[in-house]
């Protein structure tokens, strides 16, 4: 029996999301699903997780596992290590489904169901072999969120159960598991309270579907991503901690804010009313375009949580470890008073992302700041979003940095921009990085070179650019030769 070989019996949302995490993760998939568009779906998921999930960690993933498709559940699970079961929340479809799966899989074989709302004894009973079934349910995406509830029942072993945490964890997830079985199980019974207040929120026209997502994700959405339930509530009891904080808030608990326990008749106008309310919000992407939208924001979020070993990032980070160990100024120049001298392209404080372990900014930010930079004076000739859209650009082809000071977290620095050479396909810069009392903390010569984006080759700016420039290149050639231009490493 190969160790690497999972099983996806339902190819859906959910199912495509297994088999990604999965494959990413170095594992032979052998997917069953008769839908004829499966193949197609289940690659398209895996294609957003191809380009999000490597990105995630600081470590490269495992080389990919081998996808295969297959006719029937027996030639599916066949000589696998994990079955994950993700068909539709129906109770005699799933069933049915481990009538079949549990005929022919392994005696060690862990069986889990991606189910939300049904408790494992429901889906074990009557089955063969069913101390093998658990439920794993994960939360989409599956191949992003490390969470996934792992319920179990008196009749699962301690020592599959072991396994099947052990394995969750080579995936990079976060097993919590339930020993005491309930309907939804924990997290989806949170979910559904919020659900319910939302519904009556919109049904009484206090709120609008967008408002109710605003609140969430520009408010305690944030906090509950890094610090939970409890913990956020801790905080805010301030010194005195829990105990002051539910004596303070626990007596509103019996005032009627929410109607939690009531919940309204789901009419054809209160879902035509949902429906249109979340057309107009998002209507205008594609799910698609959401799906990556939302990988992207969840990839930023995870990886600033990693910085510091905390929740998502935590559980990323211990990933990482295992698998490194298995492994081995919005202007245009002629808006710019006075061209005689360096124009301003960047003036920020150094945000404590940016720190290296000498406690001042990396030198890898440094050229991020410098590239900011070079990339608003790009936008200040009028080589702006629209005319790179429309095919035109400057790529870098030389990059010399001099750090010749430091910069510290909080620290307010400016880069003033010089043109040394504007003319035909060049563009070639000088730029210098000040701190807020006016030291000189890095140099920048950059030479960069007008590209079609159409042929990927060199090729002259359009006429309005190479004007802007050369007119700035003018009032610059009377400027002296800044210190370092044309310095070797190392030289001075």
């Amino acid at each position: 029996m190969t160790m690497t070989r999972a099983a996806i019996i339902g190819g859906g949302v959910i199912g495509g999301g297994w088999a990604a995490r999965f494959l990413l993760n170095g594992w032979d998939v052998q997917v069953f699903d008769p839908d004829p568009e499966a193949e197609r779906k289940i690659g398209e998921v895996i294609a957003n997780a191809r380009a999000s999930l490597p990105g995630l960690g600081n470590v490269a993933l495992p080389d990919e596992g081998k996808l295969s498709f297959h006719d029937s559940i027996a030639e599916a699970v066949d000589g696998v290590v994990w079955v994950q079961e993700s068909v539709p929340e129906r109770l005699d479809l799933k069933q049915k489904v481990y009538g079949e799966v549990m005929t022919h899989v392994g005696e060690e074989t862990i069986v889990g169901s991606s189910t939300s709302g049904f408790k494992p004894s429901e889906l074990q009973e009557g089955q063969p072999k069913p101390e093998q079934i658990v439920v794993t349910h994960p939360f989409n995406p599956v191949y992003l969120l490390p969470l996934v509830e792992l319920v179990t029942t008196p009749i699962n072993h301690d020592v599959l159960i072991d396994r099947a945490r052990d394995i969750l964890t080579t995936l990079g997830m976060f097993p919590l598991h339930l020993k005491k079985e309930i309907d939804a199980h924990v997290a989806d019974r949170f979910l559904e309270a919020v659900w319910r207040e939302a519904l009556w929120l919109i049904k009484d026209g206090i709120a609008t579907t967008e408002e109710i997502d605003d609140a969430i994700r520009y408010g305690f959405g944030l906090r509950w991503a890094q610090m939970g339930l409890f913990e956020t509530y801790r905080v805010a009891g301030g010194e005195a901690g829990m105990r002051h904080f539910i004596s303070q808030f626990g007596p509103a608990l019996q005032w009627p804010w929410t109607k939690l326990m009531d919940v309204p008749d789901l009419t054809d106008e209160l879902i035509d009313t949902i429906a249109d309310q979340s057309d107009a919000q998002s209507g205008h992407y594609t799910i698609r375009e959401l799906e990556r939208i939302r990988d992207a924001n969840l990839v930023s979020k995870i990886r600033g949580l990693y910085r510091m070993d905390w929740g998502a990032g935590a559980i990323q980070r211990k990933h990482d470890m295992a698998i490194e160990a298995h492994a081995g100024l919005r202007r245009h120049v002629d808006e710019v008073d006075d061209l005689s001298k360096p124009v301003l392209t960047a003036r920020r404080a150094v945000p404590t992302e940016w720190l290296d372990y000498n406690g001042h900014m990396n030198e890898s930010r440094y050229l991020e700041a410098f590239s900011n930079a070079s990339d608003r004076f790009m936008m200040m000739i009028g080589c702006d979003e629209q005319y790179i859209a429309n095919g035109g650009s400057y790529f870098t082809a030389e990059t010399h940095i001099r750090h010749l000071g430091e910069a510290h977290a909080g620290a307010l620095i400016t880069v003033h921009t010089q043109v040394i050479e504007g003319q035909g396909k060049k563009m070639h810069l000088f730029m210098e990085m000040r701190d807020e009392a006016g030291t000189v903390v890095a140099t920048c010569e950059q030479m960069l070179l007008h590209v079609s984006l159409e042929t990927r080759r060199s090729s002259p700016p359009a006429p309005q650019i190479e004007q802007a420039l050369t007119k700035v290149a003018r009032a610059h050639s009377a400027l002296p030769t800044p210190q370092g231009l044309g310095a070797g490493i190392g030289s001075r």
